[in-house]
């Protein structure tokens, strides 16, 4: 009996030692230095056919994108987008000059580089590093923007600012929701008609247009960066 109750004893004990071993390398999760993903959503646009109501004609909008994670807090992102934007003049309560009237259909593509600040360090694993597997996050970035609109392309420099919200599904898959302007320093992404309707003449900063998407996303991280820490405090 004495010789079963030690074999028991020894059997709880590899048991506990694994389960500790185990809950101990759970602290030292991989991280991972890429992230690509893609996203879906709505978007909207304000320029001179529509000067207030940012979602008043919605259209569609999506986008596929890498990451390079430099931690927990920072990344750099390329991405191309595209939206589906529209606007009609007839939605003004003010008269343009000569009672005119303009309404139009475009499809504007942006492929922009942008960099990304976390409001807490994200991920999971690692406890000594306080990883959350949530948090909001700013960004902010340069693009290039084209649109076609009744057979005319145009292009313009572009500055996108957003912000959004992560969550991290598990290990490596990431769930984020986005709202992003864009500044685009031209005014023709809504058709060449669209253009100093108010007989002013526009400048570089005056007068240009915007458009914004709002997504739902999802991100796959890969290409490991480390799998063991060898942190000593």
């Amino acid at each position: 009996m004495l010789k079963t109750l030690k074999t028991k004893l020894t059997m709880l004990a590899v048991i506990f030692m694994a389960a500790t071993g185990h809950a101990s390398a759970e602290d030292y999760v991989e991280s991972y230095r890429y992230d690509i993903g893609v996203g879906l959503g709505m978007s909207g646009y304000l320029g001179d056919a529509n000067e207030s109501n940012l979602f008043k004609h919605p259209g569609f909008a999506a986008n596929a994108g890498v990451r390079y994670l430099f931690d927990s807090r920072w990344a750099a992102k390329a991405q191309l987008s595209m939206a589906t934007i529209s606007g009609n003049t007839a939605d003004f309560e003010n008269v343009l000059p000569g009672n005119a009237q303009y309404s139009f259909k475009s499809t504007v593509y942006d492929l922009s580089v942008k960099g990304e600040a976390n409001f807490f360090a994200y991920g999971i694993g690692e406890t000594y590093k306080r990883l959350r597997r949530w948090t909001p996050y700013l960004t902010v970035g340069i693009g290039l923007t084209m649109a076609s609109s009744a057979g005319n392309t145009s292009a313009a420099f572009s500055i996108p600012m957003g912000v959004g919200f992560k969550y991290k599904l598990s290990r490596r898959l990431n769930l984020n929701a986005e709202f992003t302007m864009t500044k685009v320093f031209g005014d023709k992404i809504d058709s060449k008609e669209l253009t100093d309707l108010y007989q002013i003449k526009s400048s570089f900063l005056k007068n240009t247009d915007w458009f914004s998407t709002l997504t739902v996303g999802i991100s796959y991280e890969f290409g490991p960066r480390c799998a063991t820490c060898h942190r000593i405090d």
